[in-house]
C-alpha cells in the first residue's frame, strides 16, 4: 500500500479480492467492510463564500441535496491483531458511486463463495436454558428460606 491514506478504487478491489480469497482458503476468520459518508469539502466552502444568497442546502445541512453529493469512504480489514492486520480504504466520488457498487457487489459475491453463514441457533438455545435454570435455582432458594421460618 502507498503512503497515502486511501488507495484508488482499482487497488481497493484487488486488495479486497485477495483478502476474501485468503479467508476462504483458511475456512475461518472475518472480513469487516464499512461504509461512511464523508463531509464534502466543496459544499462547505461554497456555503461560507455564498452566505448572502439563501439556498436550501445552506439553511439545512442535512438536506438530501447535500447528502447525495458527498463522497463515501469504504474500508475493508481482516480484523486480525495489529501485526498481521490488513487494512485498505478508498474514497468513492458521487459520480462514480453506481459503477463502484456494481463492481463491489461482484467482488464480494465472488469472494464469499467458500464462506458459510454462522450457525447461531445453538448459542441462543444455550443462553435461554441458562436463564431458566437460574430462575429455578432462585425459586428453590426461596422455598428453602420459607421452610426454615415455619
Amino acid at each position: 500500500m502507498s503512503n497515502s491514506p486511501h488507495v484508488s478504487n482499482d487497488e481497493f478491489f484487488e486488495t479486497l479480492q485477495s483478502l476474501l480469497s485468503k479467508q476462504s482458503a483458511q475456512a475461518r476468520g472475518s472480513i469487516f467492510l464499512t461504509q461512511k459518508r464523508m463531509p464534502s469539502a466543496s459544499t462547505n466552502s461554497t456555503n461560507s463564500t455564498n452566505s448572502t444568497s439563501p439556498s436550501p442546502s445552506a439553511a439545512d445541512p442535512s438536506a438530501p441535496a447535500t447528502l447525495s453529493l458527498s463522497p463515501i469512504l469504504i474500508r475493508a480489514t481482516n480484523g486480525k491483531h495489529k501485526s498481521s492486520k490488513t487494512k485498505v480504504s478508498t474514497v468513492v466520488q458521487p459520480g462514480d458511486i453506481e459503477g463502484f457498487f456494481g463492481r463491489y457487489a461482484e467482488v464480494c459475491r465472488a469472494g464469499m463463495v467458500g464462506m458459510k453463514k454462522r450457525d447461531r441457533s445453538a448459542r441462543k438455545k444455550g443462553k435461554g436454558k441458562g436463564k431458566e435454570k437460574g430462575k429455578e435455582k432462585e425459586k428453590g432458594k426461596e422455598k428453602e428460606k420459607g421452610k426454615g421460618n415455619v
